[in-house]
């Protein structure tokens, strides 16, 4: 081949080499192109995962809820769920005190605090406190402490256990027919539960 022919040959090869490098370059930029649109599809992908996770735990929350939304409100209007309640605790020792037909009741309560037993019974997002409750009355026999404790249960102003009790025998009047034989000495936990706010419960 001739200077001549090369040199005729020479427009068509640069056009040539330029066409090759062009399909070169959108080849690479096609493949650009689709890795970008798989990283953004994952990515999407991945989003609408988490979406329909969050929607499933909405669900079964919002199922949770409507299940035991009555039982709940029922354990705070019973005095359980929520601040303690001291003058309904007073007033349920008046009233159990009256169905009872005892002489009268003196009481003290303590200052509010942890309950001694919330770690064994695994509370969740609710915080355990108690208040301790110490009593003193007088019965006419040992039955009427019973009688006293089952009436101050049906008030159902709170929860509470009777943690102690101790009974002593009085002294008496002949005279006098109807007197108190016994003095009694007992000590009540009354039991509150309070949503815990570092879990973002609420009442």
């Amino acid at each position: 081949m001739n200077a001549g022919e090369l040199k005729a040959l020479r427009g068509p090869l640069i056009l040539l080499v330029a066409m090759l490098a062009a399909a070169a370059g959108a080849i690479y930029y096609t493949h650009l192109l689709a890795q970008q649109a798989q990283t953004a599809l994952t990515k999407q992908q991945t989003l609408l995962r988490d979406a329909q996770s969050r929607m499933r735990r909405s669900g079964e929350e919002e199922s949770i809820i409507t299940q035991y939304a009555e039982k709940y409100r029922q354990l705070q209007q019973s005095g359980f769920i929520g601040d303690e309640q001291r003058i309904e605790w007073l007033n349920a020792l008046r009233a159990a005190n009256e169905r009872t037909d005892l002489f009268g009741v003196n009481y003290g309560i303590d200052a509010q605090q942890p309950y001694a037993y919330a770690a064994e019974l695994s509370p969740g997002q609710f915080a355990l406190r108690q208040s301790v409750m110490k009593l003193e009355f007088r019965l006419l026999h040992e039955l009427d402490l019973l009688r006293f404790f089952e009436a101050l249960r049906a008030q159902n102003n709170g929860l509470f256990q009777v943690d102690q009790c101790a009974m002593r025998r009085t002294e008496t009047t002949a005279a006098i027919r109807y007197q108190p034989n016994i003095t009694a000495n007992c000590q009540l936990t009354w039991i509150t539960a309070t949503p815990d706010v570092t879990t973002g419960v609420r009442p």
